[in-house]
């Protein structure tokens, strides 16, 4: 079994593979103070609770955008499974080309999320493609028909966004962040809905449009993240929602290292 790692700034996410399968995937909240005891501990009774005896990963992948965890999960996966963990390096061995200066810039699940998604949707497709990803950050990525990654966009999350209403804004409230009823809000927390939610589908369906019409107006778009399956529901413009991308994406460097 293949346990893959994804180190992000809200979660870590881990999934384990039985061959292309995923078997198993859990969500831990990242903290960075946290030890490689406390997360073997915490996984070992992930293993536990799942049946799975951590005997039987026969290898781990690490893709991490939170350095200070990175050595921590590294130290890890050598101690309580064992193993020394492959880890994501952008343009060194992913086996994607990354047409991005300098190429170690890209964040790992970036580069990741491209390589699933072109093998799943665009080289089938012979098509480019645009990923989207609603995480910490909402992160557009723009894959060639070749599978280049050519570069994307970043902007604020949905919850990043939401949460600097309440800061900066003395009477507006922390609200949760979800599909209001209306568009036009008829009270302060449906208004603040209405802007989070429809005004990230617009700007969703903005970003795709222009990019798509930069990449010859055919790509197809996948989303992933947390809020995909609820914000892809609202436009016609995102052809596919893949939750696990990132842990299949991960799959695939092993299987082309091990290569």
């Amino acid at each position: 079994m293949l346990l893959t790692i994804d180190v992000g700034n809200t979660n870590i996410v881990l999934g384990v593979f039985d061959g292309a399968t995923i078997v198993h995937s859990w969500r831990l909240a990242t903290l960075r103070e946290r030890t490689s005891d406390e997360l073997g501990i915490w996984i070992g009774q992930l293993f536990e609770h799942s049946g799975i005896a951590p005997a039987r990963v026969t290898g781990v992948v690490l893709g991490s955008v939170v350095p200070p965890l990175t050595a921590t999960v590294i130290d890890m996966c050598r101690r309580y499974f064992g193993h020394q963990a492959l880890t994501i390096e952008p343009g060194v061995n992913t086996g994607m080309p990354v047409l991005y200066e300098p190429p170690g810039d890209v964040g790992a699940d970036r580069i990741v999320n491209g390589i699933a998604a072109y093998e799943r949707y665009g080289r089938p497709a012979g098509k480019a493609l645009i990923v989207v990803d609603f995480g910490t950050a909402t992160t557009f990525d723009a894959i060639s028909a070749q599978g280049e990654y050519l570069g994307g966009v970043i902007c604020p999350g949905v919850q990043i966004s939401a949460d600097a209403l309440f800061q900066r804004a003395a009477r507006l409230p922390r609200i949760e962040v979800r599909k209001p009823r209306h568009v036009i809000g008829t009270t302060t927390v449906g208004s603040m809905q209405s802007g989070l939610f429809y005004g990230y589908v617009a700007m969703v369906e903005g970003l795709v449009q222009r990019m798509r019409a930069e990449l010859g107006g055919t790509a197809a778009c996948v989303a992933t993240g947390g809020l995909a399956e609820m914000i892809a529901p609202e436009t016609r413009l995102i052809d596919a929602v893949d939750r696990e991308l990132t842990l299949h994406g991960l799959r695939m460097v092993w299987e082309r290292n091990q290569k």
